[in-house]
């Protein structure tokens, strides 16, 4: 089995925090039904009692904590089915109704090695994925190139990439919820004024005009690009150059009748209709989104979809 749904930006950011220190990994392996985490996704729990991430948004984690005491302890790995139990749904069952198969493992030679880890990043930061087989019975993992090899495959993703053209209220907004979501996000304006640290922290700023900042940002079936200025001059040449890459979503802002303009100047600009086809306009999911942060909020919907989607 495999999978590579999961966000491991927190997983991975306390693995290299407690660096040498002792830990253990807890990593759902299998889900049925309506599972509140999907497979690959990982808790670390450090010797001190610490811990990161979830593995049922709440509901079994004590006891996984217990298990992963028991393996920093000396325990061999363990294997945790968990569902709705008559008898203790709200102890250490799911009373969301789906099933989990967890594996709990030392991080060390016996079981996750820490240096996966360091695997992992520079997988990441180079722009490829990684596969790690674990063998369920040993509780060892190890890095593979082979998606069908036996027992539990995690592949781990470069992170999702989120350019915004457009350096807009509704952009400050959008940029802070895809960091949350451990989005790396690029933001395009050439208007340098507008494009500031202090509005927009934590992304990259580029002053290019769009179709050079499009071309340079590269875009892959992990980017999402949306066009947030209002302004044809900017938006259309960077939808021009986003309709013609692989990128998973692709949204300009603006009403209804302002989008059917749009296609027209895109249509008479030679983009196909195909392509045209591609553009979520008006941007985002319907929630009667009103402020610049509800907007942006509904943007984010639309992307995590698009996203998601490309996972199946």
């Amino acid at each position: 089995m495999k999978t590579g749904s999961a966000n491991h930006d927190r997983i991975l950011a306390a693995a290299r925090d407690w660096a040498g220190a002792p830990m253990a990994i807890a990593t759902v392996v299998e889900t049925w039904k309506s599972a509140p985490c999907p497979t690959g996704t990982h808790m670390l729990v450090h010797a001190d009692g610490r811990f990161v991430g979830s593995v049922s948004g709440g509901c079994v984690e004590a006891d996984v904590l217990e298990r992963a005491q028991m393996v920093l302890a000396g325990a061999p790995a363990m294997l945790r089915r968990y569902g709705v139990a008559d008898d203790a749904a709200w102890d250490v069952g799911l009373p969301c109704g789906g099933d989990i198969v967890v594996l709990v493992q030392p991080v060390s030679a016996d079981g996750f090695p820490e240096s996966l880890f360091a695997d992992i990043v520079n997988a990441r930061c180079n722009g490829a994925m990684l596969l790690v087989v674990t063998d369920l019975a040993t509780g060892r993992s190890v890095v593979s190139d082979d998606t069908q090899a036996d027992g539990f495959v995690n592949v781990y993703y470069p992170p999702r990439r989120l350019l915004i053209v457009g350096a807009v209220e509704i952009a400050a907004a959008l940029s802070a919820i895809a960091v949350s979501q451990g989005i790396n996000v690029t933001l395009c304006d050439p208007r340098g004024r507008f494009l500031t640290e202090d509005r927009f922290p934590n992304v990259r700023l580029d002053d290019r005009w769009p179709d050079d900042a499009v071309q340079a940002f590269a875009p892959d079936s992990r980017s999402a690009i949306v066009t947030l200025s209002h302004d044809p001059k900017i938006d259309d040449p960077a939808l021009i150059a986003a309709l013609a890459s692989p990128a998973a979503y692709v949204a300009a802002l603006g009403s209804v009748r302002s989008h059917q303009e749009r296609l027209l100047r895109l249509s008479a600009a030679g983009v196909s209709a195909e392509h045209c086809a591609r553009i979520e306009g008006p941007a985002g999911v319907a929630i009667n989104a009103i402020s610049a942060p509800e907007i942006a909020l509904s943007i984010a919907g639309g992307m995590i979809r698009a996203f998601n989607l490309g996972l199946r």
